[in-house]
């Protein structure tokens, strides 16, 4: 009886130690160099978003380089960035040239060569280029997070031997966004978004990580756009990095400067 005893409590730990065995191997995602073919979607966006980028201030001086196949530029950008409160910019080519401060309510810039300003809504901007951005969806760009919320959509994966892909079962707003995502890693290495009806693809790149102060955050991305017939590229080097406890983001419009009308 003793034995039998022994017997059976054997079997029922080898049983429970398949059972957990199986689950890791289908509920736990390891960092790998190539995409594990079966593993369930909740797995991937669940992995995906503890990865997700976490930053409340930031602060960095990014060199830009522009390129619309005519012509080429390089300017400095000072970058300050606070969680859902705004997007500051002061950019300069030696000297001062323009300033950019995005709020969730409104966007403003003003540069110095033509003195000329904008200062627009949220919602009049999206009902003139057909989009429904947010604040967090440019500040999520900038840190290298994905702009659409994983855990709101469904979404299906898309075959690539590289890197963990994901598209939207139907469109955001008319938009078919598509992510990449690194193995090595799970952070976001491209997002992708198509626009069929004006025949505009943007895309994303980040091309390098960093790591600052124990937090990862971009190094370069690189952002394209195509229209069908024309190609712009603007490439961001992040220089400096640092996550100050407070931040400040001075703008006022110089008086004498003309509005600009977008419309």
């Amino acid at each position: 009886m003793l034995k039998k005893r022994f017997y059976y409590i054997n079997c029922l730990q080898i049983f429970f130690l398949t059972v957990i065995v199986s689950c890791k191997s289908s509920s736990v995602l390891l960092p790998n160099k190539i995409p594990v073919k079966k593993i369930d979607n909740k797995v991937l966006l669940k992995k995906f978003d503890e990865n997700k980028i976490e930053i409340k201030n930031f602060r960095s001086k990014v060199k830009v380089n522009y390129n619309d196949q005519k012509r080429k530029q390089q300017i400095n950008i000072d970058l300050r960035i606070e969680k859902n409160k705004y997007i500051w910019m002061s950019a300069n080519m030696l000297v001062p040239i323009a300033k950019l401060l995005i709020t969730s309510d409104s966007i403003s810039f003003y540069e110095k060569f033509q003195k000329n300003y904008i200062n627009e809504n949220f919602k009049s901007l999206n009902n003139l280029i057909g989009s429904n951005l947010k604040l967090l969806d440019l500040q999520n760009l900038l840190l290298g997070n994905p702009i659409h919320n994983l855990k709101v959509n469904k979404f299906e994966r898309l075959k690539n031997n590289k890197y963990y892909v994901l598209s939207p079962v139907s469109k955001i707003n008319r938009v078919k966004p598509i992510y990449f995502f690194d193995p090595n890693n799970f952070l976001l290495k491209e997002q992708r978004f198509i626009l069929s009806e004006n025949n505009l693809t943007l895309n994303i790149v980040y091309k390098k990580h960093q790591i600052v102060e124990g937090k990862k955050c971009p190094k370069e991305i690189e952002i394209s756009l195509y229209d069908g017939k024309n190609y712009f590229q603007i490439s961001l080097d992040f220089l400096r990095v640092n996550f100050p406890l407070k931040l400040m983001s001075p703008f006022k419009i110089p008086d004498g400067y003309k509005k600009m009308n977008l419309k």
